[in-house]
Order: structure tokens, then C-alpha cells, then sequence
């Protein structure tokens, strides 16, 4: 006897859904050993930022890239390993050799030449930050003969800026931690970065201030090894969501993440 048309259609869907309910954690283990090969996900972070990683008053650590890691490593089944540096450039490097699997930092196209990127996750602005009593009360006051600008080594900063200032003085600093010690001893006068890092920057310089205005944008998304775009979708659906759910924003305000806006 054969079958009707409405009992072939039951019998089609029902082996749609058992293929797809088969199917859906085969896709995801493969995604997990493309982004994790390790078995573990791999997060690089360094401390001062909070789009990296900062602590709070308890020493529990936060941050755009270790709390972004640490759901991601969650979404795919994986432990999480945090990989610290001193700054981003360094990250970058360790992405680029393989030895570190994700972090999130400034998108621009020198790092996409290194690593690959998601669709943005936030824009924050980038700023000047000076101490107490500085006499450079604006950017306007800041291309002097004699005027110090620190810039964190192997940062956007360091590449940007000796185009826009004719008689400033660039000096790079080893991380955010060294140039506080250097305004100290005079070896910079005010210090330009991402104004999340400056806010946290403040924090510790009783009097300091950034300045009104920017000198542009960062544009922070996930990167990952060159070689692991099949996973950027995943990639770009886990942002969405973050981005959508309030997530994202739970992440800024644990982090104290100041400055930034809507991914642009």
C-alpha cells in the first residue's frame, strides 16, 4: 500500500529534525576545535585596560576581553586559559604565531594584515590625559617644542601620532603601568590612548584629567589566527547577541569601561 502524500511529508520532516539535532553538535565541536585546537580557548589579556582586564575593589577581574573569552569558551565547551602580556602589540604577535587563540583590541588594517577579525563589537574615543597642574589645558596646547607625549610601545598611538604633532616629542612607554612612573619623573608630560585606559589611568593620579575632545576612534573587535575565518560567523552571531542582549553593556559597567559608544 503507499503511503500518502501528508504521511511521506511527516516522515521528511522527522528525519530533517533528527539530522539537524545530529548535525547541530557536530558543527558545534568543529567550531571548537577551530578555535580552540588546544582543547582550551586561549585569551590574551593585558592589565590596566578595562577593554582588556582590570580587577575590582575584591581583586575579581573584568574586562572586554577576558569576560568576552570566558563566555565564548562557555558558548563552545572549552576551558579557558588566560595568556597575560604587558600590552596589545604583544597579543597580537602571540595571535599571529598561533599561541594565543582570541583577545579583543583596535581593528585596524595594520593588525588585519596579522590577524583576522569579527564584524566590531564597541567604538571607544581616543584621548590625552595630563596630570595635576599640567599647564596643557587643551589639545590645542599640545604641539610645543619641549612637550612629551607618552604612547604605549607597538600601539596605534605610537604609529599615529608623530604625523599629527611637527614639534612634540613622541616617547614610548613599556605598558600603561611604567608610563604612570613616568610622569612621575618627567619623562612625559601627558599620555594618549584609548580614554577607557585613561579614565583607568586617572584613577591612580589624584588631579589628572583628559583633556575635552579626541583625536579619533578605535574600533574594537574579536581577533583570532589567520587561517580560522570559517569561524567568524559563529563569531560575528555570538557579538550580535552580546551586543543585543545587554550582555555587552553588563561587561562595560562591571569592567568600568568609560569612553566608549555603539559600535560604528
Amino acid at each position: 500500500m503507499r503511503a500518502s502524500s501528508a504521511h511521506v511529508a511527516r516522515i521528511a520532516l522527522l528525519a530533517a529534525a533528527i539530522i539537524g539535532f545530529i548535525g547541530a553538535p557536530a558543527r558545534a565541536d568543529g567550531e571548537a576545535k577551530l578555535l580552540a585546537p588546544s582543547g582550551t580557548l586561549r585569551v590574551g589579556i593585558y592589565p590596566g585596560s578595562p577593554t582588556s582586564m582590570v580587577t575590582d575593589a575584591t581583586g575579581k577581574p573584568h574586562g572586554l576581553a577576558y569576560d568576552l573569552g570566558g563566555e565564548l569558551a562557555k558558548r563552545l565547551g572549552v576551558g579557558v586559559d588566560y595568556v597575560r602580556f604587558q600590552r596589545v602589540a604583544d597579543i597580537v604577535t602571540a595571535i599571529h604565531d598561533g599561541k594565543v587563540d582570541f583577545t579583543v583590541t583596535n581593528a585596524t588594517p595594520a593588525r588585519a594584515n596579522e590577524v583576522s577579525f569579527s564584524q566590531p563589537v564597541l567604538s571607544i574615543e581616543l584621548g590625552y590625559l595630563v596630570p595635576a597642574n599640567s599647564p596643557i589645558g587643551s589639545i590645542e596646547d599640545i604641539d610645543k617644542p619641549g612637550v612629551k607625549v607618552g604612547v604605549t610601545k607597538g600601539s596605534t598611538s605610537e604609529r599615529t601620532l608623530p604625523a599629527r604633532f611637527r614639534n612634540a616629542t613622541i616617547v614610548p612607554a613599556e605598558s600603561v603601568k611604567v608610563a604612570i612612573g613616568m610622569f612621575g619623573s618627567g619623562e612625559i608630560d601627558l599620555y594618549a590612548t584609548n580614554k577607557p585606559t585613561l579614565f583607568e589611568m586617572s584613577d591612580q593620579m589624584p588631579g589628572a584629567k583628559i583633556l575635552e575632545g579626541n583625536w579619533g576612534a578605535e574600533h574594537m573587535a574579536i581577533a583570532i589566527p589567520k587561517g580560522r575565518e570559517d569561524a567568524l560567523p559563529l563569531l560575528n552571531r555570538f557579538v550580535a547577541e552580546k551586543q543585543s542582549s545587554g550582555a555587552l553593556d553588563t561587561i562595560q559597567q562591571l569592567a568600568g569601561l568609560r569612553g566608549a559608544t555603539k559600535a560604528q
